[in-house]
């Protein structure tokens, strides 16, 4: 069987191509800069077109949705109406649902006939409890208007524990962990028996950790004050914390090997922040489980910096946790759960 993953970013596109028997990847791609100055691909439909597939002779074709809301607490065989509910959480992750919702009509039109499935990153974090995923807001803000945690990275945070799980010689239903996803993007995920009850991002993918331009964490009343005392608009708030802050607010760049290079005060204290902000979330998430397994390291940045590892570790309270470093994937975890709706709508179980 083979299924096709389409993991459309803002500006990006990533592709893979499994045969699920040997779950050996027959094709990958990474298209960047969609969109941007100079580029030669100026939106997802060109950069589809330029992979060369011939996706009607798929067996199935999968997509990263980033934003699933309440509605979508698993992986869901793509249809007009899921479309339609998709397109409605535009306004929750507008950058990423509205890429998403492009690779997906693109993919329809080459091969209308194919099965093709939703993979929801919120969906890993449908088992939070309401005490971990509502805001201290009036409750009619949730009933009525779905404002709440919902959690990001999912597909990473659920390949993650598998891997992990494997790793420890433990069952996925018995395993404590504290997944990092560290990357431009970033987040924090603490799972118990295997299963997410709490993650650091939160009603967007905005909350949370230092990230690359995005704020994480702050006091909502410096939104107030931007719009109130500085005059600025809702657009130039959402554009400054989420391209203008980060680690390129502070010492102007976002890649980590560049500002660890740099060795400027500025950048020393990007780095201490970001350090700080990941600390900070270990010590919590370390108060919610009964025990630890394993601290894991995973993205871009967990995978790859040493150093970042190194100084996240050095707290003495994390010193008799063991530490693992798992290269995610994503598209393998989507693919997996391409499998499952499949063999579901064939009546099958999905454990056989």
């Amino acid at each position: 069987m083979k299924i096709a993953v389409l993991n459309a970013g803002s500006s990006s596109l990533k592709f893979k191509l499994f045969d699920m028997e040997s779950l050996k990847v027959l094709r990958s791609a990474l298209i960047e800069n969609i969109g941007e100055e100079n580029s030669i691909i100026t939106n997802h439909k060109e950069a589809i077109e330029s992979l060369d597939i011939d996706f009607s002779s798929l067996d199935v074709i999968g997509h990263r949705v980033v934003h699933g809301g309440e509605k979508f607490q698993s992986a869901a065989p793509i249809t007009q109406e899921v479309i339609k509910e998709i397109t409605k959480l535009i306004p929750l992750a507008p950058l990423h649902n509205r890429a998403n919702l492009e690779g997906i009509k693109v993919a329809f039109n080459k091969a209308p006939s194919v099965k093709q499935v939703a993979v929801f990153d919120t969906a890993f974090h449908s088992t939070m409890q309401k005490e971990a995923y509502l805001y201290a807001l009036p409750y009619e803000m949730y009933e009525r208007d779905g404002i709440r945690r919902y959690g990001f990275h999912g597909s990473s945070h659920g390949y993650i524990a598998k891997r992990a799980a494997k790793e420890l010689n433990k069952s996925l239903d018995s395993v404590n962990l504290i997944t990092l996803h560290l990357g431009n993007g970033a987040s924090v995920c603490a799972i118990q028996n295997g299963k997410s009850i709490d993650t650091s991002m939160g009603f967007t993918p905005l909350e949370g950790l230092v990230m690359g331009s995005r704020s994480g964490d702050i006091d909502p009343a410096i939104v107030l004050y931007m719009q109130r005392e500085l005059l600025l608009s809702v657009d130039e708030v959402d554009d400054i914390l989420n391209k203008k802050s980060g680690l390129k607010g502070i010492c102007e760049s976002n890649d980590v090997r560049e500002i660890i290079a740099n060795d400027d005060e500025q950048s020393k204290l990007a780095l201490t922040m970001m350090i700080r902000r990941i600390q900070k979330y270990i010590g919590a998430y370390m108060s919610l489980l009964d025990d630890v397994d394993a601290i894991v390291f995973s993205g871009g940045i967990g995978e790859n910096s040493a150093y970042i590892r190194e100084e996240v570790l050095k707290p003495k309270l994390f010193s008799n946790i063991k530490s693992l470093v798992i290269k995610t994937d994503e598209e393998l975890e989507i693919a997996s759960e391409c499998l499952k709706v499949l063999k579901i709508s064939e009546g099958i179980s999905p454990a056989l």
